[in-house]
């Protein structure tokens, strides 16, 4: 069969998917959908973004507070696990466990011809419309079949087409494996409704509307016939109970407004919505791209050692393409497996995890230009405000708000899963996405209205829970270095701690963050007062004498799994930006020392964890080993539909590799535009365009032998602008319609400094 037209934007297998983790997704943000491409009994497993189990309640503990106080003596004493085992008996909250998010069901298709002899099969997922499609030959039919989700019209559209007339046959059933009956509708539809067996449960519908040309339907039971069309379209609307929608009344009015349209008309609208965020980045690595091979193929050559910068840039492009798919205004942020699962009790119940993977979901939403994407995450951080400020005050009797290691969608801020679970870091992690957001846009109305009050409130919490140490430092306590463990000198393994070095980062980059916006939105100059005066009494980060390693804890611990999975103290290396290779050389060391150590024990042995390693080497200006480390992901931790394993499948590895590629290749977190600061050798010739830095500044590279060539900057905010090129290039003028501007020169031509106008595009000039 011919390659793809857009070989390098698809993903393309020469037969179908038999396990789910190989099938191609689909989402609007909302609804998603994983297509299998089977041929005799195609299976599309659907999902609605707000089915989960659970409803909302009170989850924080009013005893917990009590404890606090003797938590810290016995922590402060040495005690740390007779802390824990306190911690553990009060602190945590009620319930002290999370509910899952669940699958919706399955639309399954049936084919009733009886030739099943099929022949010249392909399926693939075009990233650039955002269709899964699937083709092949049986007798002397060919049939295809087209996917695809609907954001403006907030349907799953289905079309089974043939090239010859009359030759559609096919059985349509929904089907759940619990707490849900499949029902015939109005014509030509059928109804999955149900509730979660929880009494106070969500209410949950999917409304099938099959729409044939010629031919015949009827029903079967609770199943749907259609013999001898032409061609059959088949539109999936589904609803929950969240938020108050009456399910039944979402469900008729979308599939209301789609059947007012053809396919071609829904299909048109889809691809100009989806490519209107896809389309705003561009990237080209070089090099060797074997396109004409199907994607499993090209990963099993991969993983044989071959470079294949082409599925580099796709597995880039995926990443995008899944949070387009996954995270769209109005909606919920994507979770543990973005939208798609097929289970009922899924790993992790396919929650909010909070010390570190919903926050890696986001690393790239801005930098590759997909801000609108972000605001899901915004706007459930702002949701869990409220929530969070009663957790504050009944379990640390602080003001603010706090949220620990993991949540849902109903607002769940209180310690769980244990007394790892007593890490009230959440709120500040997440409240640096506020800021994030900020500096890549510069909207001072969101920073103002919305930004900085979750920021400075989450600051208020921070600023009563520290607390004095031993060592005369503030420090966070109880604490620990999430999911690790540390062993005493007296060899007593523990957790449970006080001033874990990642707590202190955090902070750093929260009070940061704060005091530069105070300063920005004129506010708050007391309060701005006391976050600097705290920063100066934080417990400082420390290199151990020994090693010359970043310390993960107060003390110099030894670790029983060096090679554990978290590298949490480098936190102020990515995504915060405390250590940087010029600002703080010896902490950037240390923190590379750091990840030496970790990686010779095994770590980046998850795919979540291997990404969070391209995204360090990345910052560290190393290229070789970045990309080392991006083919590790590819080759070791990647399925055949490109989705991460952690195992099993998460899908932070995927936004956090493409997280990656994009900090190779432009980085702008040390107050400067940085280009190509970590290009490795392969990608020698390429280029890219769309990418975005802090500032509001949209970059366009090319590069050949390693070397920017064709540059240019779009500016949307006036003001000083600071550009980095690659040690050996220098920008010798920057031009803006062809007229020469002012610069300053530093570091030999390396480094430029100029005053650009708002919504202009300058361009540089370079020499050796």
């Amino acid at each position: 069969m011919s390659k793809p037209a857009a070989p390098s934007l698809s993903l393309w297998y020469r037969q179908q998917a038999e396990a789910w983790i190989e099938a191609l997704p689909v989402g609007n943000g909302r609804q998603g959908a994983m297509v299998f491409g089977r041929t005799d009994d195609e299976r599309i497993q659907l999902n609605e973004n707000t089915l989960w189990e659970g409803h909302p309640q009170e989850n924080a503990n009013p005893e917990a507070a009590k404890y606090v106080a003797e938590v810290r003596r016995l922590l402060f004493a040495g005690k740390n696990e007779e802390a824990a085992a306190l911690a553990a008996a009060h602190m945590m909250g009620v319930p002290s466990k999370l509910t899952p998010y669940q699958s919706l069901g399955d639309l399954t298709i049936t084919r009733l011809d009886c030739d099943h002899s099929v022949t010249d099969y392909r399926r693939d997922l075009d990233l650039d419309t955002g269709i899964a499609a699937s083709r092949f030959r049986a007798g002397e039919n060919t049939y295809t079949r087209e996917v695809f989700a609907s954001y403006p019209d907030q349907v799953i559209a289905i079309r089974l087409g043939c090239d010859n007339p009359a030759q559609i046959h096919v059985r349509l059933s929904l089907q759940r494996e619990q707490d849900a009956r499949c029902e015939r509708g109005d014509k030509n539809s059928l109804l999955l409704r149900g509730q979660m067996a929880d009494p106070r449960g969500l209410h949950f519908q999917a409304l099938l509307s099959a729409i044939p040309v010629g031919g015949t339907t009827e029903y079967e039971g609770d199943t749907l016939v259609v013999r001898e069309a032409d061609s059959l379209v088949i539109l999936i609307a589904a609803g929950t109970s969240y938020r108050g929608n009456d399910p039944t009344e979402q469900c008729r009015q979308h599939i209301a407004r789609a059947c007012s349209k053809t396919f071609d008309a829904l299909r048109q609208v889809h691809i100009a919505d989806h490519q209107r965020l896809y389309r705003r980045v561009e990237l080209d690595l070089g090099g060797n791209s074997p396109d004409h091979l199907p994607t499993d193929e090209r990963l099993v050559s991969l993983q044989a050692g071959d470079q294949d910068n082409g599925l580099t840039a796709l597995f880039f492009q995926y990443g995008r393409y899944l949070l387009i798919a996954s995270s769209r205004s109005g909606g919920l942020p994507a979770n543990l497996q973005g939208l798609w699962n097929d289970s009922m009790n899924p790993p992790w119940n396919s929650d909010y995890h909070l010390n570190i993977n919903l926050q890696m979901n986001y690393w790239h939403a801005e930098s590759t230009n997909l801000s609108e994407c972000h605001r899901p995450l915004l706007d459930y951080i702002q949701s869990l405000v409220d929530p969070g400020s009663r957790t504050a005050r009944l379990h640390y009797n602080c003001c603010g708000w706090v949220v620990h290691h993991i949540s849902d969608i109903w607002g769940f801020t209180a310690p769980a899963d244990g007394v790892l679970g007593i890490w009230p870091m959440g709120s500040g992690w997440l409240a640096q996405h506020c800021w994030e957001h900020f500096l890549f846009t510069r909207d001072s109305a969101y920073l103002q209205e919305s930004g900085y009050p979750v920021m400075r409130e989450a600051a208020r919490f921070y600023l009563d829970f520290l607390v004095s140490g031993p060592n005369g430092k503030l420090v966070t306590s109880p604490s620990h270095s999430p999911e690790n463990r540390f062993k005493t000198d007296d060899g007593v393994e523990s957790m449970f701690t006080y001033g874990a070095t990642m707590d202190l980062e955090i902070i750093h980059n929260l009070f940061t963050a704060c005091i530069e916006a105070g300063k920005l939105l004129h506010v708050d100059p007391e309060l701005c007062a006391r976050l600097k005066e705290a920063i100066d009494n934080l417990a400082p980060l420390q290199v151990a004498p020994k090693s010359g390693r970043l310390q993960e804890w107060i003390e110099d611990y030894d670790e029983p799994e060096p090679g554990h999975r978290h590298i949490s103290h480098l936190f102020a290396l990515h995504p915060g930006n405390q250590i940087t290779v010029r600002a703080a050389p010896e902490l950037a060391a240390a923190a590379q020392k750091s990840l030496e150590y970790r990686l010779a024990h095994g770590g980046g042995h998850t795919g979540w964890s291997r990404a969070w390693i391209i995204n360090f080497w990345a910052r560290l200006e190393n290229g070789r080993e970045a990309s080392k480390h991006l083919q590790y992901l590819l080759s070791e931790s990647t399925a055949s539909n490109l989705f991460d394993l952690h195992p099993p499948f998460q899908i932070d590895g995927n936004f956090g590799g493409t997280a990656g590629i994009a900090e190779m290749l432009l980085q702008s977190h040390a107050r400067e535009v940085s280009l190509l600061p970590a290009l490795p050798a392969e990608w020698g010739n390429g280029s890219v365009s769309g990418l975005r830095a802090r500032g509001g500044v949209t970059v366009r590279m090319k590069w050949r032998a390693g070397k920017l060539t064709d540059t240019s900057l779009q500016i949307a905010k006036a003001g000083a602008c600071r550009v980095r090129v690659p040690a050996g290039q220098r920008i010798t003028s920057v031009f803006l319609n062809k007229r020469l501007i002012p610069m300053q020169e530093t570091e030999g031509g390396s480094v430029v400094e100029f005053a650009p106008e708002a919504n202009r595009t300058y361009y540089l000039m370079f020499g050796d």
